[in-house]
C-alpha cells in the first residue's frame, strides 16, 4: 500500500519499487520499475518518468527539419545523402530534446523548490521531497547541459549560435509566473525554439516558413499548457502565482479555441510557403478535429480530465510529423 506523507514522500509497505515516486507520474513507469535505484531521483528530476514533455519538445524540431527538406525537394531536389543526413539530424534532435528537457526541468524545479513544496501535485518531486539536494540538482543541470552542448556542436555554425541563443529564454522562463499571467507565452517561446533550429540545420539560415512554424508552435504551447495549468490554479492563487489558466478563468474554452485556430492557420501558412502537397493539409484538418475534441470535452475543474487532454497533444505531434513526411516522399518520388 502506498501513502503520500506530509513531506511529499511516497512510501509503500508491500513493494518499494516506487518509493519516492512523484505523485503525478504514471504508476509503474519505467523509472520507478526498472531504473537502478541510485539513478531514480535524478531521472525523476529530469522528468524521464513523464516523457510527454520530451515529445512536445522534439516535435517542433522534427517538423522544422521535415519542412526544410520538403522545401529543398521542391526547389533543388533531395539526394540519398541528404536523406541520411536528415535521419542523423532527427536522431540528434531526439537526444538533444531528452537531455535539454531534463536540464530545463531540473533548473525549473531548483528555482521553484519552495513553491513546489506547498503544492499537492508537486511536493513529491525530488527536490522538495528531499531525494535530491538543491546543490546536486544544479550539478545535474550542468552535466546535462554539457551533453546538450556536445549534441549541438554536431550542427553547422549558424545552428550552434541559434541554439545557444535559446539559453536566455530558458534562464528567464521559471520566474515569469511570479510577474505575469502569461508565463505560457514565455514557455512557448522557449520550448519551440527547435522550430527554428531544424530549418537552420538544413539551410544554415532562417526564412519566413520556419518563423511561421515557430509562431504556430508558440500558440499551440500556450493552449496546451493552459490546460495543464488548470491542475494547479487553486494552489497558484493561494501562493500568488499567475498563469493563463487563472487569466482566462471561465472563458478558457473560447480562448483555447481561438489560440488553437491561430496555431492551425500559422502551420498552414508555413506549409503553403514551401509548397507542401496535400498530406500536410490533411494532417492539419485531422488536428483541427482533435483540437475541437480537446476544447469541447475539457473540464477545467477536473485535474484528471486536464492531464489527459494535455498528454493527448502527442497525437498532434505525430499527425503533423506524418503529414510532412508523406509530403516529403511525394516531393522526392
Amino acid at each position: 500500500m502506498k501513502t503520500l506523507q506530509s513531506d511529499g514522500r511516497i512510501s509503500t509497505s508491500e513493494n518499494d519499487s516506487e518509493e519516492g515516486a512523484v505523485a503525478d507520474a504514471s504508476r509503474g513507469n519505467w523509472v520507478d520499475s526498472y531504473a537502478p535505484r541510485a539513478t531514480r531521483p535524478y531521472l525523476r528530476l529530469a522528468r524521464a518518468d513523464r516523457p510527454i514533455g520530451t515529445w512536445l519538445l522534439v516535435f517542433p524540431c522534427w517538423w522544422s527539419l521535415a519542412l526544410a527538406f520538403v522545401d529543398k525537394g521542391v526547389k533543388t531536389g533531395v539526394s540519398a545523402g541528404d536523406i541520411w543526413a536528415g535521419v542523423w539530424q532527427a536522431i540528434l534532435f531526439a537526444l538533444g530534446a531528452f537531455v535539454m528537457r531534463g536540464a530545463g526541468c531540473a533548473y525549473n524545479d531548483y528555482v521553484d523548490r519552495d513553491y513546489d513544496a506547498k503544492v499537492a501535485r508537486t511536493r513529491s518531486r525530488p527536490i522538495p521531497s528531499g531525494q535530491v539536494s538543491p546543490k546536486a540538482a544544479l550539478g545535474f543541470v550542468v552535466a546535462l547541459s554539457i551533453v546538450g552542448l556536445a549534441v549541438l556542436l554536431q550542427f553547422n555554425t549558424f545552428t550552434i549560435a541559434l541554439g545557444i541563443a535559446s539559453l536566455a529564454l530558458v534562464a528567464v522562463y521559471p520566474f515569469m509566473k511570479r510577474y505575469t499571467y502569461w508565463p505560457q507565452l514565455m514557455l512557448g517561446l522557449t520550448f519551440n525554439w527547435g522550430a527554428l533550429v531544424g530549418w537552420a540545420a538544413v539551410y544554415g539560415e532562417l526564412s519566413t516558413a520556419p518563423v511561421l512554424l515557430y509562431a504556430g508552435c508558440i500558440a499551440w504551447t500556450i493552449a496546451y499548457d493552459t490546460i495543464y495549468a488548470h491542475q494547479d490554479k487553486e494552489d497558484d492563487l493561494s501562493l500568488g502565482l499567475k498563469s493563463t489558466a487563472i487569466r482566462f478563468g471561465s472563458q478558457t474554452k473560447p480562448w483555447l479555441a481561438g489560440i488553437y485556430a491561430a496555431a492551425l492557420m500559422l502551420w498552414a501558412a508555413a506549409a503553403w510557403m514551401v509548397s507542401a502537397p496535400v498530406a500536410t493539409i490533411i494532417a492539419l484538418c485531422l488536428i483541427a478535429v482533435h483540437f475541437a475534441w480537446q476544447v469541447s470535452t475539457l473540464e477545467s475543474g477536473d485535474p484528471d480530465n486536464c492531464l489527459i487532454r494535455f498528454k493527448a497533444n502527442r497525437w498532434v505531434g505525430w499527425l503533423l510529423t506524418t503529414g510532412l513526411l508523406v509530403d516529403l516522399v511525394l516531393v522526392i518520388a
